[in-house]
């Protein structure tokens, strides 16, 4: 495939107008591209660069001396590598009103080296592989469910062996370069299990059986991966009324190529299906829409413990059942018309693999591609 630069949905120009800001996104997805791309008149500093790293962190006050006096703009590469840099970063907010970009890779050592010292002069933005509508004319559904949209992969003439590079280098190596696993066997195993248990109810017994460690460590690989911003964790809705719902989170990788590329070098032999595939899609979907509007909706899903299960709810508006089949029939609704039931949303939409939209007892049917235009267009919320 063509390799190109794709205009990305993600405004910078409004999010640095008037303020500092933290740019979170997993490796690879290609925050540094668009920032050379949008703010080319920036100052940078790449942490990941040995000499930068070491003399910024070797005194932190020397971050001053190398800022001219002119600049406005000011990005901290993965910041993650040296949150001391914080403090220094919060004095010059406040003494110079420089802007910063922080970007990372990771919200752990952040939240544990003092995020919270730039007293909310900073606002969080998240960055997701390609959406769809940044693909425009070659985005390719079946590309897309099989290898991910890590731009490196969807762009590349090797998806699988880029794909299999970022599992071995930018998940496990650095997860253990960066010392938050003591025993890396026991992760990698964990890691192994956990992705074929993308986007379903985790029994974290079981998990930790497979894994061959403690339901504590459970707990504590899937906090490591929420927190390097691998893993996403979708909450259980629990406002219903008329039938009692299940608890119990969901757990999705961020993309769907790298839950699959783990899979394949995963001693489990057994693959997820393509409806796996296309709900962990429309999450990445949804997420982007949400997190590049900033917009304040939260995600749930909703599963009743009789039975009836609703992918998507966006805050207490919008319900979305996922079907990856091109016809969708009566007893497919069955879960979206029990949600009705509670009168509590207002809009109910079944996302499918068909090509012409449908209105079935109050129910939206919609090809995926027309639902995300009326995402977009902003028909929902």
């Amino acid at each position: 495939m063509t390799q190109k630069i794709y205009p990305r949905a993600l405004d910078f120009s409004s999010i640095l107008a008037s303020r500092s800001c933290f740019f979170l996104g997993p490796r690879l997805t290609g925050k540094s591209t668009l920032i050379r791309e949008s703010i080319p008149e920036a100052l940078v500093f790449d942490l990941l660069k040995n000499d930068v790293y070491f003399a910024l962190v070797e005194n932190s006050f020397s971050l001053e001396n190398v800022i001219p006096s002119n600049t406005e703009i000011v990005v901290i590469d993965e910041v993650q590598k040296a949150p001391q840099l914080l403090d220094e970063v919060h004095r010059l907010i406040e003494l110079k009103g420089i802007r910063f970009l922080l970007t990372g890779s990771s919200a752990r050592k952040l939240r544990r080296g003092g995020v919270n010292l730039l007293g909310g002069r900073a606002g969080t933005v998240h960055f997701h592989p390609f959406i769809a509508r940044e693909l425009g004319d070659d985005f390719r559904l079946n590309r897309a469910l099989r290898y991910g949209t890590l731009p490196a992969v969807y762009c590349s003439d090797e998806p699988s062996r880029v794909l299999q590079d970022y599992v071995g280098n930018y998940l496990r190596q650095e997860i253990a370069a960066e010392g938050f696993v003591r025993n890396l066997p026991a992760f990698m195993r964990f890691i192994d299990v956990a992705s074929h248990c993308n986007a379903t109810i985790v029994n974290y017994e079981n998990l930790a059986n497979d894994a061959q460690v403690s339901r504590n460590t459970v707990y504590n690989y899937f906090d490591i991966l929420k927190d390097t911003l691998v893993a996403f964790e979708l909450p259980a809705w629990r406002n219903s009324y008329k039938r009692k719902p299940i608890v119990s989170s969901k757990y999705y990788f961020f993309d769907i190529g790298v839950a699959t590329a783990i899979q394949s070098r995963s001693a489990f032999r057994f693959a997820q299906s393509e409806g796996f595939s296309f709900e962990t899609w429309i999450l990445h979907e949804l997420r982007s829409w949400i997190d590049y509007n900033e917009r304040d909706d939260v995600l749930h899903y909703w599963r009743s413990r009789s039975g009836y299960e609703v992918d998507f709810l966006i805050h207490d508006h919008t319900a979305i059942e996922v079907k990856a089949k091109p016809h969708v029939g009566v007893r497919d609704l069955r879960s979206l018309r029990a949600l009705k039931e509670e009168e509590i949303f207002q809009n109910f939409v079944c996302v499918c693999m068909g090509s012409l939209p449908m209105y079935v007892d109050g129910i939206e049917i919609l090809p995926y591609m027309t639902f995300l235009d009326y995402l977009w267009e902003g028909k929902y919320g």
